[in-house]
This record gives structure tokens, sequence and C-alpha cells, in this order.
């Protein structure tokens, strides 16, 4: 078994920042990347022929796990694709400590990185009982009636609860959550932040918004309210698609976030996480990217940290 945990981490190629307080609760990074992964399908270019031939380079589609000590319970914030590896990994960086299903999932939206590893609840995988699924009305509406994910709801392989804007749930008595909307390509489905508060950290969680601007609230003042902001960081700058208009896939770039923040304290700026990274930004490989990044005094999620 012991070996098993040990490959597990290694193929994640992350490692386990700093050890917390254990009876405080923590999130825990479980995957940085765009809803595609790292490497991603199809690419044979620079930026993943380097983690097609060297495991140790990928990378998990965007997922944090809300972990209670106390409590003994935890929460995943995403259903990702790659979720049967996750679970597995959260097993092994916590020593099978927790349960192997979380006490809860709750989704951003309906983009395929965000919950369509829901489907491997269902009867064809591990055919689970009530799981409970937090997700706002429209992103409820679309698991309702659309299939596969209507079944779910009719097998009770998951039970949904629904959330609303700007409204709180109390998970714990040591941890609440805090349900934002934030501006995005909503086809399907609105799409939520979320803001975490637990009995010694707050942290503000947006994998995905269109521009900071389109927002009606502003991501400074949201950010200074926090410990931990994991944002939005899918492109570096706005030449990273050649030949694509980047309209169509609308997001704040690295640059551009890092320019809102340019006046703003240390303390502030190192509260930001970028997180959710396409194969294309530079940040997921290129050191030299990283080191600039971090002199300006922000960070970088990492696959497998503690915050």
């Amino acid at each position: 078994m012991t070996r098993y945990l040990i490959c597990i981490l290694l193929l994640s190629g992350s490692v386990q920042i700093h050890a917390q307080n254990r009876d405080a609760p923590y999130m825990q990074v479980l995957g940085i990347a765009q809803d595609g992964g790292y490497p991603h399908m199809g690419c044979t270019k620079k930026c993943c022929e380097m983690a097609w031939e060297d495991r140790s380079m990928r990378r998990y589609v965007v997922c944090l796990a809300l972990v209670d000590p106390k409590s003994g319970k935890w929460w995943l914030f995403e259903a990702t694709p790659d979720i049967k590896e996750q679970l597995h990994y959260f097993q092994a960086l916590t020593k099978g400590h927790y349960n192997f299903l979380p006490d809860g999932i709750f989704v951003t939206h309906a983009h395929i990185g965000h919950y369509a590893g829901l489907m491997e609840l269902g009867r064809e995988v591990m055919g689970t009982r009530d799981v409970p699924v937090y997700a706002l009305p429209r992103m409820k509406t679309f698991l309702e009636t659309n299939g596969p994910w209507s079944q779910l709801v009719s097998l009770h392989n998951i039970a949904l609860q629904p959330l609303q804007a700007d409204s709180t749930i109390q998970l714990t008595e040591n941890i609440s959550v805090k349900t934002l909307v934030v501006p995005h390509r909503d086809e399907y489905s609105e799409t939520a932040g979320y803001e975490i508060i637990t009995s010694n950290k707050k942290y503000v969680f947006i994998p995905d918004i269109n521009k900071w601007e389109k927002w009606d609230r502003s991501i400074v003042e949201e950010v200074k309210k926090v410990d931990i902001a994991m944002v939005d960081a899918t492109f570096y700058d706005s030449n990273e698609l050649p030949g694509r208009n980047m309209a169509t896939v609308p997001h704040p770039t690295v640059t551009e976030t890092m320019g809102l923040f340019e006046h703003t304290d240390k303390q502030t700026k190192a509260k930001i996480h970028f997180i959710h990274f396409n194969h294309t930004n530079p940040l997921l490989w290129d050191d030299e990217k990283q080191k600039e990044v971090k002199a300006q005094g922000f960070n970088i999620s990492v696959q497998g940290e503690e915050l």
C-alpha cells in the first residue's frame, strides 16, 4: 500500500507543502490545469511535448479539497474529468485518513472540466448513494433535465443541494461557504465562484471569469477581504493563441490581473494564487516566467499544496 501511495505522488509530479495545524481546516490543491488538463489532448507542440515525455510534469484539471480535521469531513470543489485520479491522490496525500468519497461536491458551472467527473458516480462506475452536489439554480436544472446527468439524480447517485447567489451555507461549526456569481460563457448554466470561510482563514476561488471589469465587484477589494485568492489564470497574455480570436474564449490574462494589482501592497499581491492554466500558459512549464511572476509578489498554485 505504501508503494502504491508513493507512486500516486510521483505520477502527479507534486509535493505537499508545509503541513498545517491538523486541527485547523485547510484547502488542498488537487489540480491546477484548464479543462483539458496538462498535457492537452492532441497537442504535440513545445508546451505539451515535454509533458508527454516526462510524466512528472503532468497536471490534473483544476480541483480543490476543503478539509476539516476536527469533524473528519472533506468536500470537493469541481468534479473534473480527472476525478478518479484525484480521489486516489487525496487519499495518498492524507494517508487514507478520510473517507474516499467527499461529504459534498461544489461545482462552478457546466463546462466539461468542472462537472464531467460526476459521471463516475453513476451505476457504470461507483453507483454512489446521495452524494451531495451543490449547484446554483441553472446548473441544478441542467443536471436534472439533461442526460446522462438526470439519471444520476433519478437513481439517487447524487443529491442536488440548491445554492443561491450571495447566500452562505454552514458546513460545520468551523466552515461556511458563500456562493458568488461571476460573468462567464454561460451557455448551459450560470458560473459560480466560492468564498470559503474557516475558523482560521478565508479563501476565494474563481477559476473561470470572462474579465474582471465585467464583474459587478472589484477583484482588488475582494482579494483584500480574504487570506488566499485562487483566481483564473487560463492564459498568460493575449498573444498566447496565435491565429485564434481570443475574444471567443475571454479570460483575464495573468498580465492583466497583475496590472490591476500593480499599486497594491505586497501583502495583497501575496494573497493571489494563480490557477486554471491552459496548456499553452508558460506558468505550467517555463521556469523563467514562473520566477518573473513570483518576483512581482504573486503566487502560482502548486498541485498537492496545502493552503
